[in-house]
């Protein structure tokens, strides 16, 4: 098949891994890539070690006829038979470009919400009628995808973004550099915060857990120094003991060190990465009771589930994994499983294989 794909290569190495190696794979196996995308990233060796074209393109708005005519001249130069567009400005963008053609093609979804019959610009996305299909990164995802389509004939289905614990085979962070140390018990939250990803939540908690003498809190990401976090660190009771490391490139170390995660979103996302970058590290994760976190987290097996929005839930979690080194240990044993099996890199690059040969 030769494939062109529509994407970004600009973020961090650990963010984009995931999804770039899926390409990687495929070019691996025998097929012909090439991507429109940032000639400089931090993927660029790799593409070039694989033999992946790449061609310089920047997605900044959502109709821009440079960016249509180079999809246009790309799909007849390469004789192209898949286009897939991954992120809102390369699907506008792309499904102008294949107008008139017998391209298919296929754009990715990875969240929940935004995608809406009655929102007009949901017709520049997956719901437009020269979308042929949507690869969608969770059953929660692919639910919401199909409750809103009307060609039925779109196939819609989920691939998981899988990953590789050999992409976390590294020496886990000395927790000493940031004010604790491997004897203590140690839990990591990770995101950039936005209201509803639930950090409140984690330092209500830490009200519930201040008598735990060896208990520490890693609070990774940007803006976590702002209120009303930094009131609740300071009136926790365990505030020498809340450490907030601001934005990090080296995060599945740090979690690998850790002995859990606590991930505390309040609402819908489509799969949450730091999950699965934490079990594929060996850390298993307490986490709030979204649909897509349930289709990673079996609870009492490689983590456990919580209420949304329940500091008390989440603070009497991390008391039983301090407390009884064997809940912990088995926990622990197995979080690596469902990266092996369900969210293994190689099971989602043999999907979009046999889900692409399909449309053809």
């Amino acid at each position: 098949m030769n494939i062109l794909v529509l994407t970004s290569s600009s973020d961090s190495f650990n963010s984009i891994r995931p999804e770039l190696e899926i390409f990687i794979s495929l070019a691996k196996a025998g097929h012909k890539i090439t991507l429109m995308t940032q000639k400089e990233s931090a993927y660029s060796a790799r593409f070039k070690e694989f033999g992946i074209d790449v061609i310089e393109a920047e997605y900044r708005k959502k109709i821009s006829f440079k960016t249509i005519f180079d999809i246009r001249r790309v799909i007849k130069e390469k004789y192209i038979s898949i286009v897939y567009a991954t992120n809102s400005k390369a699907i506008s963008n792309a499904i102008f470009a294949t107008l008139f053609s017998d391209v298919k093609l296929v754009v990715y979804r990875g969240t929940t919400g935004g995608l809406y019959r009655h929102d007009l610009g949901s017709y520049l996305n997956a719901l437009n009628p020269r979308v042929d299909g949507v690869v969608c990164v969770s059953k929660a995802v692919e639910n919401h995808v199909k409750k809103q389509i009307f060609c039925k004939s779109k196939k819609v289905v989920t691939i998981y973004k899988g990953h590789d614990v050999l992409w976390y085979d590294e020496k886990p962070s000395n927790l000493e550099d940031f004010d604790t140390s491997e004897n203590n018990f140690n839990v990591a939250f990770v995101a950039n915060v936005r209201e509803h990803k639930g950090l409140i939540y984690v330092v209500k908690a830490a009200h519930e857990l201040a008598d735990i003498k060896n208990l520490h809190i890693l609070l990774i990401g940007k803006d976590i120094s702002q209120e009303p976090y930094l009131s609740e660190i300071e009136n926790s009771g365990m505030k020498e003991r809340i450490h907030v490391t601001g934005y990090r490139s080296d995060v599945p170390q740090i979690i690998a060190a850790c002995d859990v995660l606590v991930h505390a979103s309040t609402r819908k996302e489509g799969l949450p990465r730091v999950i699965l970058e934490s079990l594929a590290s060996g850390t298993p994760v307490i986490a709030s009771a979204n649909e897509s976190s349930l289709e990673i987290i079996e609870d009492g097996v490689n983590g456990f589930i919580v209420p949304i929005k329940d500091a008390k839930a989440i603070a009497q979690k991390i008391r039983v994994l301090c407390s009884s080194a064997e809940i912990l240990k088995n926990v622990t044993d197995h979080a690596k499983d469902v990266i092996n099996s369900k969210f293994s890199h190689n099971e989602t690059a043999k999907k979009y294989i046999q889900y692409f040969e399909s449309l053809l």
